[in-house]
């Protein structure tokens, strides 16, 4: 198979515990932070940006989220995986959640600022910056793995 099309399906498949991690923690943020996640929040921006935020209702907002949120952890995983085959290197958990604090970082202090999707990550709350942080490192830890697999690549 293909490296990006490996990358991509493993990167659509680490987004789901990621996503689930995401939910759990949610829960345990004190009540002035337990405002929605960025992919919701991102997805509210662009919409506003293209003068479509009342467009859709509540529920169309939030599975539209959901489809952006999945088809970025797609994305990124088909880059990973073709930026391994490029340095000829394995897939492994330790690169891949390496992997995963960068798409973080580029993400949430250079990207979503610069597009003015989202606020950079020094002007969040601690608690919700870390609970980006180890989705992240959910995210990546899972893409390292699927990669692996997907890409019958020698155990580590």
């Amino acid at each position: 198979m293909n490296s990006s099309v490996t990358g991509a399906l493993a990167g659509l498949a680490a987004t789901v515990p990621m996503t689930a991690a995401m939910a759990a923690m949610h829960r345990f943020l004190p009540p002035e932070e337990s405002y929605p996640l960025p992919p919701r929040l991102i997805t509210e921006n662009a919409l506003e940006k293209v003068d479509a935020h009342d467009e859709l209702p509540e529920e169309g907002e939030r599975g539209l989220a959901l489809v952006n949120h999945f088809a970025y952890g797609t994305a990124m995983g088909a880059i990973y995986a073709s930026g391994l085959e490029a340095l000829e290197a394995e897939p492994t958990v330790a690169n891949g959640v390496a992997f995963g604090l960068g798409v973080w970082a580029g993400s949430y202090q250079a990207l979503l600022p610069l597009t003015g999707l989202f606020p950079p990550a020094h002007k969040q709350p601690a608690m919700r910056n870390a609970l980006m942080i180890a989705a992240h490192i959910v995210w990546g830890a899972a893409l390292g793995l699927a990669v692996r697999k997907l890409g019958n690549h020698s155990s580590e």
